[in-house]
């Protein structure tokens, strides 16, 4: 038999669920497409800049920066997270300049990152307040919870 995980051995029923943070969520989301964006750019560098001999550095460095976008991901709850998440986004920009047209890109994967922060903060804050209401409505009417 698998051996359990600490959240299955400590549950039991009746047990609520953990809450997952939705701004965690849009964030990952984010972060995981910029990294399959970045490892395809590292490829079309790579491809114009063939018989440059820095070609194979600047392929490398693009894999890292995709490795690091989904190593980032693992780091959201943190209060560091989302820091290191915007200094993978001016990376993303900065990349503009080995290929203008991931300026474009980069910006709009940074609009992309913000709004997806803003909105999943948004959304966990109302789904605390539809939580402490729910549990304040239980407490005054324990016959009908």
């Amino acid at each position: 038999m698998a051996k359990l995980t600490r959240a299955q051995q400590e549950w039991r029923p009746g047990t609520p669920k953990k809450a997952r943070s939705v701004k965690v969520t849009f964030a990952s989301t984010v972060l995981v497409l910029e990294a399959f964006v970045m490892f395809f750019a590292a490829l079309v560098i790579f491809g114009l800049r063939k018989s440059d001999p820095s070609a194979p550095v600047l392929l490398w460095v693009g894999i890292g920066l995709s490795i690091l976008m989904i190593l980032a991901c693992a780091f959201l709850r943190k209060a560091w997270g989302v820091g290191l998440g915007w200094i993978i986004q001016i990376l993303l920009i900065a990349t503009g300049f080995l290929e203008p047209m991931m300026f474009l890109i980069g910006v709009l994967f940074a609009i992309a990152w913000w709004y997806g922060l803003r909105a999943g903060s948004r959304i966990d804050a109302e789904q605390r307040q539809r939580d402490m209401e729910q549990a304040r409505w239980e407490a005054e009417h324990p016959d009908e919870a």
